[in-house]
């Protein structure tokens, strides 16, 4: 990371620095657990945001946090919380492993509480940030005139392409997991699971029901494209979804919730629109037919995995199913779907949804 352009991250509408800090390392122990990174607020104002209260002590102030995440605070033989409670002056208690709990942030100066409670939040994002996503907000489009259509599709393909580089069955989508992806989440909690079926409740009180009109959205899944810049070498073929009546209602909805998701939190923040398409085709199925796209970058334990990938020659798929129709669908449901996990139809396992009607 270059020293005067340090990464930049959001806190509760404020903006901070991380720059790193140099310490020992010893041999076998894990980066991420050694890793402490240092603050430097962008405004010298003490951040409001924070509920902070004042005891005959001093000042206390409390946070929620997934019991997985409590390691990344205490650090190796607790050398992360003892730097921060060294800092900020403050005394910093932790539940222990495997329970739920509230961090408690407790000191004599108002000052130190918020700064250690900042830093914290910080640690806690970064972590967040590497865990490899859980769950997913997503419209199921896997109607029965969808997957026969899909395996039409499926057929033509492979009659009239297969000796194109690359091209064979291990590559094409499950037909009973079609889905249009909003956005990719980590739930770490029963409770944050139920955070996320709070928030898509409030979206559809606050403006899901205006642009919807308490009905489903009639769209047409038809027309395929690419995901890259090279047609003679396409790791992820998709067919484009679009509403029936030509209007923008559908990209409005799900900007929108995306928009609000980021804003709480619950989805980071990587782009400020939702690239409409259902993935029929990916290069990653080839070795593994659970793997999800690009969103399977980290192993359970948080390290980036780079996945190696045989291309294939897109070139007569796209010029001969350049318009093909996969069929229509009323979407009627956005579902928080929950990654690896099938239910009794082979379809995504959905740990909550709501209906337009």
């Amino acid at each position: 990371m270059e020293v005067l352009r340090p990464q930049l991250i959001r806190i509760g509408g404020r903006v901070y620095r991380k720059n790193p800090i140099q310490e020992q390392t010893y041999q076998h122990e894990d980066e991420d657990d050694d890793c402490y990174q240092g603050l430097v607020e962008c405004a010298e104002e003490s951040c409001e945001g924070y509920e902070v209260v004042q005891t005959p002590q001093g000042f206390r102030c409390t946070l929620k946090a997934p019991s997985l995440l409590y390691k990344h605070i205490v650090g190796k033989r607790g050398d992360t919380r003892k730097k921060l409670e060294v800092e900020t002056k403050t005394s910093i208690s932790i539940p222990k492993p495997g329970q739920e709990g509230e961090i408690v942030i407790t000191g004599q100066h108002r000052s130190g509480v918020i700064s250690a409670r900042t830093r914290i939040d910080v640690l806690l994002l970064t972590f967040r940030r590497k865990q490899p996503f859980t769950h997913f907000l997503a419209f199921f489009l896997n109607e029965a005139e969808v997957q026969e259509r899909f395996l039409k599709f499926q057929e033509e393909v492979l009659e009239k392409c297969s000796m194109d580089h690359g091209v064979d069955s291990t590559i094409f989508q499950n037909p009973k997991k079609l889905h249009l992806t909003i956005g990719m989440l980590v739930l770490l909690s029963e409770q944050e699971i139920q955070q996320t079926c709070e928030m898509l409740q409030q979206c559809k009180e606050e403006f899901i029901d205006d642009i919807s009109g308490g009905k489903p959205l009639e769209v047409e899944m038809a027309g395929i494209e690419y995901m890259n810049d090279d047609p003679g070498m396409v790791d992820v073929l998709y067919a484009k979804v679009h509403m029936k009546d030509g209007s923008n209602r559908l990209q409005e909805l799900v900007d929108r919730v995306l928009e609000r998701f980021q804003a709480s939190g619950l989805i980071v923040k990587e782009w400020n629109s939702v690239k409409l398409h259902a993935t029929v085709m990916n290069t990653l199925f080839r070795k593994d037919p659970n793997a999800e796209g690009r969103y399977n970058l980290y192993t359970t334990d948080g390290k980036y995995a780079f996945k190696e990938r045989e291309s294939f020659d897109g070139r007569n798929i796209l010029k001969l199913f350049e318009n093909f129709c996969f069929g229509t669908l009323k979407l009627n449901s956005i579902h928080i779907s929950q990654r690896f996990t099938v239910d009794s139809f082979g379809n995504y396992a959905s740990c909550g949804q709501i209906d337009f009607s």
